[in-house]
């Protein structure tokens, strides 16, 4: 079974997220509090002919802070230049990069904590003043080349602020903490997706499939592409309620929306380790996944939904989950 959260998308993926992509704010469902103070900043911006000031995005993966750095852009009428912290291996490489931007520009770099220390120093100048100082040759030979930049706007994108250093994150003037989001929110993108689908969905089939998305615009697209696929082999091609929890079913996603590697990390703090406390690192190895995804796609849902709780001995299984995984709960010294 191909797991819900995937952090990297297929090409089929890949395709389908461009598609649904929201081009301006009015297109753009949820994220409200961001959305009102960046077409505030965004239009005082444009009113003084100026660059907007750089903007970091954060919050947990499949929210939309790519989908936001390309409304933004949008927003602003300039281009867009698009890459990642991992992408950037050398200063040489961002040098390259920003030399080719023009005069009031979006760059956006996705997963910004995961850029080298000795490439992000070069950023501090330019962001901060819009220049970089670069060594050419080696040696005797070396010298320092003095590089003006246009006024550029940089967008960073993070799943993990608090890995970003001090010095960087003071040079962004604009934070935008992207949330989960709410039902409301979420069956409207899903009837909006299913609408741009072409397929046929009723009002309590998009309910349910916002209810089991985990608060992630992402995760419903995906589902809803699967429910799709099950609606035209299984039923007449209308999805509808009864469909639609067959089709959850199958993909092993219940009714809080915990898939098959959520219910496997409650189950093993559970049954192997009495509820916890257990370290994250120790509960990576024994469900064979990596540590940072557990930390950043799993475990911020569990805690947002009372299932898990961070203390200084490690995760606690609550009784909410517990419950919802079928076992007695016994308080501690019971």
């Amino acid at each position: 079974m191909d797991r819900i959260l995937d952090q990297d998308l297929l090409p089929s993926d890949e395709g389908v997220e461009r598609s649904l992509r929201p081009q301006s704010f009015k297109e753009y469902i949820g994220q409200d509090k961001v959305k009102e103070q960046l077409q505030i900043f965004i239009e005082a911006a444009k009113l003084r002919d100026e660059a907007l000031d750089h903007v970091l995005l954060f919050g947990p993966p499949g929210l939309g802070k790519t989908t936001m750095a390309f409304v933004i852009a949008n927003e602003l009428g300039v281009n867009l230049k698009q890459t990642s912290g991992p992408a950037i291996e050398k200063a040489g490489d961002l040098v390259a990069i920003l030399n080719d931007l023009e005069p009031g520009d979006v760059l956006f770099i996705d997963e910004i904590h995961r850029m080298p220390m000795a490439v992000e120093e070069v950023l501090y100048s330019a962001m901060e003043d819009f220049y970089i100082d670069i060594m050419i040759g080696a040696g005797e030979t070396s010298r320092s080349v003095h590089l003006e930049l246009p006024p550029f706007t940089l967008i960073g994108a993070t799943t993990r602020a608090g890995m970003l250093s001090n010095p960087l994150r003071a040079r962004f003037g604009i934070n935008g903490h992207m949330e989960y989001y709410d039902l409301a929110d979420l069956r409207e993108i899903v009837e909006r997706t299913a609408d741009i689908f072409e397929a046929s969905i009723s009002p309590e089939a998009a309910l349910e499939l916002a209810r089991r998305s985990r608060g992630t615009p992402r995760i419903a697209n995906r589902l809803l592409k699967r429910v799709r696929d099950y609606a035209q082999i299984m039923g007449d091609g209308q999805i509808n309620q009864e469909i639609t929890a067959q089709a959850l079913t199958l993909l092993d996603v219940d009714h809080e929306g915990l898939d098959y590697t959520d219910q496997k990390i409650l189950k093993t703090m559970i049954e192997v380790y009495q509820g916890g406390p257990v370290g994250l690192g120790t509960l990576a190895i024994n469900i064979a996944e990596e540590r940072e995804t557990l930390e950043d796609m799993y475990e911020p849902y569990l805690i947002q939904k009372g299932f898990i709780m961070r203390t200084r001995s490690g995760r606690v299984a609550t009784q909410k989950a517990y419950d919802h995984m079928g076992y007695p709960y016994l308080a501690k010294g019971d």
